[in-house]
């Protein structure tokens, strides 16, 4: 099982646990573990950000610092094949993914972040970035002549190409321009949200998936419908969505959230977290992640819903994470 934009411990009220995590020896126990072991997942893309290739080293010397103290629970996954070595030796997998392009400030920082550990990248956080313009970027230029050309060096070294948070010009230009199957981490189908920015045309889903790439469908409540109430049923509607337009093989899962959300946290935290959003975002209600979907148990409610929907067996272990074994083993090819 992989969800393809999970940001490990997301909650705000435990950045100081994560700090030490990732900064103290021996920090990490046995019951932290088992948190992550019995969710149900088995590896995710860690969806961090950086704001220079500087920044970017040192995000990712501290987790392959953070990796290496605990081998026997932790991995960096590096190709498709670590996917199945992580289940089958019990340990949780971590994929190097950002969820920004700032870092590559050269075409040739893109192999630097590659030999670093990076194997996921966005194009953009958003807005405009050097490589592409973001979903709220008002005049949307899509990718850059420059963009062109980290493109192409993602596709040489084997790195995905994230449409997460890009714009829809940016989706087509990418899909167009990518010689290797794309990626959409975490997005919504505006066929069903028609206000949300973030979440994609149903152009732009069938241009992802004639590349043989693979949309992620995320639990925020606010992307997932446009008012409330918002269940675990809608959730599922957007998967039934990219089903029917192209195929259950172009379909996953990118929670965008942790083992935990904001919901289970402190609720002046989670208020505030709400009143502070993009108003771009059009939030609405009194939760971050759809109701149900809060907790470490995420993966078993949404297989229970995808059951009651009458999905079969084979359908979801697609949905679970065959989809991004495929796709990533396509693309991972160096």
């Amino acid at each position: 099982m992989v969800d393809m934009l999970n940001q490990f411990l997301y909650r705000t009220d435990k950045k100081g646990v994560l700090k030490d995590w990732l900064d103290r020896p021996g920090a990490f126990t046995k019951p932290d573990f088992d948190l992550f072991l019995n969710s149900g997942v088995n590896a995710v893309n860690f969806g961090s950000g950086a704001s220079s290739l500087d920044d970017a080293g040192k995000l990712f010397a501290r987790w392959n610092s953070f990796l290496l103290q605990y081998p026997q629970w932790l991995m960096r996954i590096n190709s498709a094949q670590d996917l199945e070595r992580a289940k089958r030796e019990g340990r949780y997998g971590i994929i190097f993914g950002l969820q920004s392009s700032a870092q590559f400030e050269t075409v040739d920082a893109v192999a630097t972040c590659y030999g670093w550990g990076q194997r996921i990248s966005q194009l953009s956080y958003n807005f405009r970035s050097l490589v592409a313009d973001g979903a709220f970027e008002p005049h949307d230029g899509g990718v850059s002549e420059f963009g062109g050309k980290v493109i192409e060096r993602m596709n040489q070294v084997g790195m995905a190409v994230d449409l997460g948070h890009a714009s829809d010009r940016t989706k087509l230009d990418a899909c167009e321009i990518s010689k290797s199957p794309v990626i959409l981490s975490h997005g919504n189908c505006r066929a069903l949200n028609p206000a949300a920015l973030r979440a994609s045309t149903d152009e732009a889903i069938q241009k992802i998936a004639k590349t043989g790439g693979v949309m992620g469908i995320t639990c925020i409540a606010f992307m997932v419908k446009g008012n409330e109430p918002v269940s675990v049923e809608d959730v599922v509607d957007h998967f039934d969505h990219v089903r029917d337009l192209v195929g259950i093989e172009h379909v996953g899962i990118g929670s965008d959230a942790g083992v935990e959300s904001n919901d289970l946290g402190s609720p002046e935290i989670l208020k505030d977290l709400l009143a502070k959003a993009d108003s771009r975002y059009h939030v609405h209600g009194t939760h971050e992640i759809v109701a149900g979907l809060e907790g470490p148990k995420r993966v078993y409610e949404l297989t229970a819903a995808f059951v009651r929907r009458g999905y079969t067996d084979d359908q979801i272990r697609l949905v679970l994470g065959q989809n991004w074994r495929r796709v990533l083993g396509d693309i991972w090819h160096a």
